[in-house]
């Protein structure tokens, strides 16, 4: 799911136009990162059909990623105005993993508060912080070690960093 806040992201941080038709946003993806074709589902901010709107869906890992202010905070006052919150909301009352990476610094009161509410009942707030004790050379070496720390939180085997002590 991309928002329409995620899509302006997208083109300004990443020069990526992405289409409006989330099945050409699929087909984007797809040929960018070269999987298969079953491996990918992209669904539209108001695609109320899809089905991570159920619980009966089984999706076990939720991560928003970034996380803006703005979707921490209407997923923390219940609020289902798009998919992505509601994807949330139904994570949350199943009691699945929901992990949110929040995206702006510094954090107002207001922002802590809400994160602190989600930490609460079970979501993880995940901030992009890097450590440095591996010593990174690139700025890939960073951006691999908090994706890291990501796919740990959501239980996905990974390769991308050293484990402490290896």
């Amino acid at each position: 799911m991309v928002s329409a806040a995620g899509r302006i992201v997208c083109a300004d941080e990443l020069d990526w136009k992405l289409p409006a038709r989330s099945s050409d946003v699929h087909k984007m993806l797809i040929n960018f990162y070269q999987c298969a074709p079953g491996l990918l589902h992209v669904y539209g901010e108001q695609q109320w059909s899809a089905p991570i709107a159920s619980g009966s869906h089984q999706v076990q890992t939720m991560i928003i990623c970034p996380c803006t202010m703005g979707s921490l905070s209407a997923i923390a006052c219940g609020s289902s105005d798009n998919l992505i919150n509601r994807a949330a909301d139904v994570m949350i009352k199943e009691g699945r993993k929901l992990i949110m990476v929040p995206r702006e610094a510094p954090f107002s009161a207001i922002h802590l508060e809400n994160m602190l509410k989600l930490a609460r009942i079970g979501v993880c707030i995940l901030p992009p912080n890097p450590g440095f004790y591996f010593k990174p050379t690139q700025l890939s070496d960073i951006v691999d070690f908090v994706v890291a720390r990501i796919l740990d939180q959501a239980d996905i085997d990974h390769q991308l960093m050293p484990r402490w002590g290896e």
